[in-house]
């Protein structure tokens, strides 16, 4: 690769650098972040450039917020391989790769209308064991219903 194929994208001074995203996924992380570009965000968003490790990959870079350990969780279900970048004065301070964890809790609701999770005097917490990271599949732990990687993707663009 010659210095006419790399792509340049600015460094930022302060914020979250989050790489390895799967290729065609960064919209849905943006969307998990709530980002729609009014919040004045400076935000860079690469889609579908090459990766040694994943063929393509997304890259998204916002500057001037770091990531609650919510949204990285949230991250985590749509971009499995994604890793969180901490930058400060222009320096990387953490990195980390997100990590899907065996049980998911509050993140996302069970598609069963009869599940004791929806039910509205209830206050039990929706609550997923992950069956299955590739696809990824979920199973509730109240009713045994099924949440599809689709559901599950559907859920966290809309929250």
């Amino acid at each position: 690769m010659n210095a006419e194929d790399k792509l340049v994208v600015r460094r930022i001074s302060n914020g979250t650098v989050i790489d390895h995203i799967p290729a065609g996924r960064a919209l849905r992380v943006l969307g998990i972040l709530g980002i729609t570009g009014d919040e004045g965000y400076t935000v860079a968003l690469v889609m579908n450039v090459h990766s040694g490790k994943l063929g393509k990959k997304d890259i998204v870079k916002v500057e001037g917020r770091e990531l609650s350990k919510e949204e990285v969780d949230k991250i985590a279900l749509v971009a499995p391989t994604a890793t969180i970048n901490i930058v400060r004065d222009y320096e990387v301070v953490e990195k980390r790769r997100v990590e899907l964890p065996g049980m998911i809790e509050g993140i996302v609701r069970c598609v069963n209308p009869k599940c004791v999770t929806n039910a509205p005097r209830e206050a039990a917490k929706p609550r997923f064991r992950v069956i299955s990271r590739e696809p990824l599949k979920l199973v509730c732990e109240y009713c045994s219903e099924y949440l599809s990687e689709d559901e599950i993707i559907a859920q966290l663009a809309g929250s």
